[in-house]
């Protein structure tokens, strides 16, 4: 039940700043599900705003399902003109990736329309959930003005994946137990 309110929570967000004219701030990771020990890519995004010039965030995660391997800046200012930023400074053990921010150089107008904002790349570490959260929002226009918004926090599902040598030992034990079976049948037959 809790899962459920978690997605209708999401879509109902994303639908209302639709509904507002407002832009949204999500990500979409690949794969998802992913599995423990996989690397899994996360584009943050931005959907539907206008004339963005600036933006900054910080992002948050389960660092017991997920660790930030790499991060870099997304290209949707680069179709505006000249611009200059940094990627977030990683923190695995408290789960955040703080301070992505870029911004278009010069007397120009901003983007419109969707792009991303920051590529991350994770490892899967344990198995559950991880949802991502965004903190420290700021979008600007070319006006210096704040750009209305809503958030969506999308979460990556990770489970564990047996070992070769957990297969090999579930494989070796039901031959044993088909063997005992049969010595047992064939006790009871004579």
């Amino acid at each position: 039940m809790r899962e459920w309110k978690k997605y209708l929570g999401a879509a109902l967000l994303s639908f209302a700043a639709a509904q507002a004219g407002a832009a949204t701030l999500t990500a979409t990771a690949s794969p998802n599900p992913a599995n423990v020990g996989q690397s899994v890519a996360v584009a943050v995004q931005i959907i539907d705003v206008p004339d963005l010039f600036t933006y900054q965030f910080s992002i948050s995660f389960d660092p017991t399902v997920l660790q930030a391997t790499s991060v870099a800046l997304g290209d949707i200012l680069v179709t505006g003109g000249t611009s200059f930023g940094a990627p977030g400074a990683i923190d695995n053990s408290a789960g955040t990736i703080s301070f992505f921010y870029n911004t278009l150089i010069g007397p120009i107008s901003g983007v419109t329309g969707s792009g991303t904002l920051a590529n991350i790349t994770f490892q899967a570490v344990g198995a559950g959930s991880s949802t991502f959260g965004f903190t420290d929002i700021m979008l600007l226009n070319s006006g210096g003005e704040d750009i209305a918004f809503g958030v969506a926090n999308p979460r990556v599902d990770v489970s564990a994946v047996p070992e070769p040598a957990t297969y090999a030992m579930l494989g070796v034990g039901l031959i044993g137990v088909a063997a005992l079976r049969r010595r047992q049948l064939a006790a009871t037959r004579s």
